[in-house]
């Protein structure tokens, strides 16, 4: 299975984007079309610079407020569609992100909005390319994957096919066992990000607060089983807005993005063996028993405030390390290091973030009488 990353999901130039997606392993990009409009390069040269970096662009996207529109608004539509799948000819793509509707105009009803994407299908067909339908979380009239699947469904066509997205389906709590009734060879894209459980609008959660898959508290697991479940065999991307990520440096949230992928699929087959995924035997995870400790990266400057707070907290100096500027608090069985070295990770850590949480030290669970499979002490890095 192709693995993909929205363009999106990381910072700096396009051309930096593309080098730090291919280093991590990647097949391919979802690209916005923000990207390369901000950007100094002709469409075809940004084709051009995909190809040359080993990617191909698995989506185009988004193509917004289309479905439901009464004229002038629908002929208009039509128009802009037909201007975006020429400059999918020039980029060297073929499957085009239709997000459902928030236009104040736009109309109900399954039947017609089937009716304009047979007519897009058509259209889409005689430029060489297709079209997926996803359900925004907040649209208008079609707010659930079950629906963006009717409309799929009745319009009927080979060049219009249905894109599902975990955060979509799970923010809504649309249970995802509902997705293995789809056709695996109607749905032509499938993105997956994750989120901390907040109760909030959801256009601004999903704008400013996706994390990688496993990283929150939305049950992407089991969306991905239900997906693959379909015989769904297109590529898996990731979609995440994250303002953190935006402000990350591209190389280390492009590997940590394919990890994810990668983790996330080893889970859905753990819990489904009988799930096809191509990946290589792993060894199970760690058993872990508990948090051994917490290290903080800060500043010689900036150390004594944090001190400051962790002794009014309860905790006090119970030692340091015999060569770096490492000291250990402490409260009872909780460990915290304040580390400020002003080289190797926990200095990078704090350039990039200030102070911060630099690693976590897992401890290996212990298994009386037999060894732990894939036991081992941890410490990940974060």
């Amino acid at each position: 299975m192709k693995t993909s990353i929205a363009t999106v999901s990381i910072s700096g130039t396009f051309a930096e984007k593309l080098e730090a997606i291919a280093a991590a392993g990647f097949d391919g990009i979802e690209i916005f079309e923000q990207d390369f409009i901000a950007s100094d390069f002709r469409p075809e040269e940004v084709g051009r610079m995909v190809r040359d970096a080993g990617l191909e662009i698995t989506l185009f996207q988004p193509f917004r407020d289309f479905e439901g529109l009464p004229e002038p608004h629908r002929s208009r539509a039509f128009a802009r569609a037909a201007r975006k799948f020429d400059l999918m000819n020039q980029l060297g793509t073929d499957l085009m992100l239709v997000c459902s509707s928030v236009h104040p105009a736009a109309m109900g009803g399954i039947d017609r909005m089937a009716a304009d994407f047979a007519e897009l299908g058509e259209l889409a067909r005689s430029h060489g390319v297709r079209v997926g339908f996803e359900a925004l979380a907040w649209g208008r009239h079609v707010n659930d994957h079950r629906d963006a699947w009717e409309v799929v469904r009745r319009a009927d066509h080979p060049n219009v096919g249905l894109i599902l997205d975990s955060f979509h389906t799970l923010a809504r709590r649309i249970d995802p066992d509902t997705i293995r009734r789809i056709p695996g060879d109607r749905i032509f894209f499938v993105q997956l990000a994750d989120a901390p459980a907040i109760e909030m609008d959801p256009l601004y959660w999903s704008r400013h607060f996706r994390n990688m898959p496993g990283e929150g508290d939305l049950d992407v697991t089991a969306f991905l089983r239900a997906v693959l479940a379909t015989g769904y065999a297109g590529p898996l991307s990731l979609e995440i807005f994250n303002d953190q990520f935006r402000a990350g440096l591209p190389r280390l949230v492009a590997l940590d993005g394919r990890r994810s992928l990668i983790a996330a699929l080893d889970r859905a087959r753990r819990q489904e063996p009988t799930l096809a995924v191509n990946l290589p035997p792993f060894p199970p995870p760690a058993p872990v028993s508990h948090v051994e400790f917490v290290e903080f990266a800060t500043s010689p400057q900036e150390a004594s405030a944090l001190e400051a707070f962790l002794q009014a907290a309860g905790f006090a100096r119970a030692g340091a390390h015999v060569s770096k500027p490492v000291a250990l608090w402490r409260q009872g069985g909780v460990n915290i290091l304040v580390n400020t070295d002003q080289e190797g990770f926990a200095r990078r850590s704090y350039a990039a973030h200030g102070t911060t949480v630099a690693e976590v030290a897992l401890a290996r669970a212990r298994c009386p009488g037999r060894p732990c499979a894939g036991a081992g002490a941890a410490g990940t890095e974060s």
